[in-house]
């Protein structure tokens, strides 16, 4: 025969409830607080990462294009707007600076295997590097630009004669900034011009400003041209 009275079994039972809930309570509060952690020093790692510190602590990069940047309107200028390392090889939204991130670790394989550790080995490399920075920058439609230059926002009323055409024939043509500004920062790598026998060989014109396809021209039937030219039969009747 059951002796025990209900109000001990309700009192077991918010112990137990209780139980389970400070069981439960202490890993989720745990879990959260780590979960901010991560986040805090996994944002603080990617910030370091960008810096302009951390970029030169490379020699591979302190000693060429570092050097070659130092010197270009990106570092100094007239409204002292810089811009650094990241802010141009680095995307800012975040899957896009991830992938940037992952593609990176190819990068550090280099470094260990010293593929361009001295600065001959950097020449004989340069045109490489630049090819593929530039298709990259040409497949996101120069992105990393636009964070500071909008052509949406262009005053072509005071640029230079020579500047406005060249933006509004190069947005007509659905051209990138890339297209036209190669060897802002650094130095361009050499030109093959077919008379000596370059060290390392040159590269060609067209990869520097590749061609514009030429645009579409209506086919003569459908520009109006025979109305310049009369109708004979109408000249006929009027004689």
């Amino acid at each position: 025969m059951n002796t025990q009275s209900p109000d001990k079994d309700t009192a077991s039972a918010a112990k137990s409830r209780k139980w389970w809930r400070r069981f439960l309570t202490i890993p989720i509060i745990t879990a959260f607080v780590l979960g901010i952690l991560f986040v805090a020093v996994f944002n603080t790692t990617m910030e370091w990462a960008n810096t302009e510190s951390f970029c030169i602590t490379c020699h591979e990069m302190r000693d060429n294009v570092y050097r070659e940047y130092q010197t270009s309107v990106h570092n100094t200028n007239r409204s002292g707007v810089r811009a650094i390392c990241s802010d141009c090889h680095v995307p800012k939204e975040f899957v896009p600076k991830m992938i940037r991130k992952i593609q990176a670790s190819n990068e550090v394989l280099h470094k260990i295997l010293g593929t361009i550790d001295t600065p001959e080995k950097f020449e004989a490399k340069r045109a490489k590097l630049a090819q593929n920075e530039w298709r990259r920058m040409k497949a996101n439609d120069s992105r990393e630009c636009r964070n500071c230059h909008d052509s949406q926002s262009f005053d072509l009323g005071i640029q230079g004669y020579r500047s406005v055409n060249q933006h509004e024939d190069g947005l007509l043509k659905g051209q990138t900034c890339i297209d036209c500004h190669k060897g802002v920062v650094h130095r361009l790598p050499s030109i093959a011009q077919g008379i000596n026998l370059a060290d390392p060989p040159g590269i060609a014109l067209e990869v520097f400003k590749p061609p514009v396809p030429a645009q579409k021209t209506l086919p003569v039937e459908e520009t109006g041209a025979e109305e310049e030219e009369g109708h004979p039969e109408e000249e006929k009747s009027a004689e």
